[in-house]
């Protein structure tokens, strides 16, 4: 038997409060109970302003030829000129919940701190809109916020795509489909804890189950959702599971970072080398006994905070080179 990574100790503090409230397995009957729960977390107009450093809106933008519009939030810094640089982001939730208007708070303030404006965009879920609906809403939510440019007052040349989890796979396949496709070139690629690989058999998957609060259980139901049979199998495409990619060359420069103790802690590894084998840029960050997301349920515990400072650090240096 694997022995699990055991949790850090200020994390190991939530998790406990967690589970005592109840950690259930994902299914198709709970679905719409998850995604209730979820929509509990949309942070409010008056949050997204905060305390009126940002003005925001909300509009709908086309999709790809023969797809519907696109949700997108725009919030953009008050009194900073532009052209300001952008983050592109796209929500996690597994490819089946979630919202373009959850989990913006540090994304918020990380936008303020570089007079950048930040984009979310909505995209279709899984199991109902399975690949490549969720990637064509993000790809052509980038086209567009590249298109509106000078309308949104943003750099087109200093656009960071960021997103989490499942979001975080995505943005990775977004990169991948605007180096293959065409599109704006991104300044960088911010990947945290993303969700890479369909086969869901790494080490650390089989480590951490049962354990981390992403573990083999919602990790395979996220899969399923968005490929259903293809799962697994020898034809899935990078753009639904970037850890597919064969050439992970000529791709912006990329941050990722997870938690030694979670699920998706090997395929972020991996894929990290892999760009560097390809001889380009990334950053990686293993976050000693963190689980899955352990900075936005515990955001005061030290490895948080050591986590968002090392994020700030990689833009900062990212936003201020000359190329």
């Amino acid at each position: 038997m694997t022995t699990p990574v055991p949790f850090d100790a200020q994390l190991q503090v939530a998790y406990n409060a967690m589970a005592e409230a109840g950690m259930e397995p994902i299914s198709l009957e709970r679905l719409a109970q998850v995604r209730a729960e979820d929509l509990t977390e949309v942070m409010s107009a008056e949050e997204l302003t905060r305390n009126g450093r940002f003005t925001v809106t909300e509009r709908t933008v086309p999709g790809l030829p023969g797809n519907p519009g696109i949700a997108m939030l725009i919030c953009t810094p008050v009194g900073v000129p532009g052209p300001r640089p952008a983050i592109y982001h796209t929500h996690g939730g597994g490819m089946f919940t979630g919202d373009h208007r959850i989990g913006l708070g540090d994304l918020l303030d990380t936008a303020g701190r570089f007079g950048a404006t930040l984009l979310s965009v909505g995209y279709r879920l899984a199991p109902e809109h399975p690949h490549p609906a969720p990637i064509d809403d993000v790809y052509a939510g980038l086209l567009w916020t590249a298109d509106q440019a000078g309308e949104l007052g943003i750099d087109p040349h200093r656009i960071i795509a960021a997103g989490t989890s499942a979001g975080g796979g995505l943005t990775a396949a977004l990169a991948l489909r605007v180096r293959d496709q065409g599109g704006p070139a991104l300044l960088g690629q911010w990947l945290m804890c993303p969700m890479l690989d369909d086969r869901n058999n790494s080490a650390s998957v089989q480590q951490m189950a049962g354990l981390d609060i992403w573990d083999t259980v919602w990790n395979g139901f996220g899969w399923t959702a968005l490929l259903g049979d293809a799962r697994g199998g020898p034809d899935v495409s990078p753009y639904a599971a970037p850890a597919r990619a064969t050439d992970l060359s000529g791709l912006p420069p990329a941050f990722i970072d997870a938690g030694s103790a979670e699920s998706l802690r090997d395929e972020g590894m991996a894929y990290a080398n892999r760009i560097w084998q390809a001889g380009g840029e990334a950053e990686l960050h293993i976050w000693a006994g963190g689980y899955h997301v352990f900075d936005w349920t515990a955001p005061d515990a030290r490895i948080s905070v050591a986590a968002r400072e090392a994020r700030i650090s990689w833009l900062d240096r990212l936003l201020a080179d000359p190329k």
